[in-house]
């Protein structure tokens, strides 16, 4: 038994170091935009990835031209406005690695629009009548109240 759990933990470990690591290199290579939904005129940032994050790579969407993303400690990073003229509009930006590789993110613009002023709530103005007088009467009519009772309890526990 201990020998068929040995081979297996030998096959694991063979298979593990000999097998090429496609996967770990494709999920090496991307493009992040962070938001990936931004209104016109509102900056981007981006985060990507390459083989080799030494080197410069460059972001390419219709809305911000090509931009350089550099090496900020294990990422290629950059800020970018978009146009506060750009049309709303779904984008496509394509990272190219200096090796050659690329990856692709969608940026999703949306048009600027400024509302005019809040809505008209009315503010408490129209309120039929102000009774704020009564309100106050009605705190301190309580509290002289509460103030009774804990004399009253005080003076029961000292004579019982």
């Amino acid at each position: 038994m201990r020998l068929l759990g040995s081979a297996a933990a030998a096959a694991m470990i063979m298979a593990a170091t000999l097998l090429p690591a496609s996967a770990a290199q494709a999920a090496s290579v991307f493009l992040e935009i962070n938001p990936s939904t931004v209104r016109a005129g509102d900056p981007v940032s981006l985060r990507a990835s390459c083989t080799d994050n030494l080197k410069a790579a460059t972001v390419s969407a219709d809305p911000i031209g090509a931009v350089a993303v550099e090496p900020d400690f294990v990422f290629l990073t950059a800020t970018v406005k978009v146009p506060a003229d750009q049309a709303a509009g779904d984008y496509a930006a394509t990272l190219r690695c200096p090796d050659g590789k690329t990856a692709s993110a969608s940026l999703h613009v949306l048009a600027k629009v400024e509302p005019s002023r809040g809505p008209a709530t009315g503010g408490g103005g129209t309120a039929p009548e102000r009774i704020a007088s009564l309100l106050v009467g009605g705190g301190l009519v309580v509290m002289v109240g509460g103030l009774g009772l804990a004399a009253l309890s005080i003076r029961r526990r000292r004579l019982g």
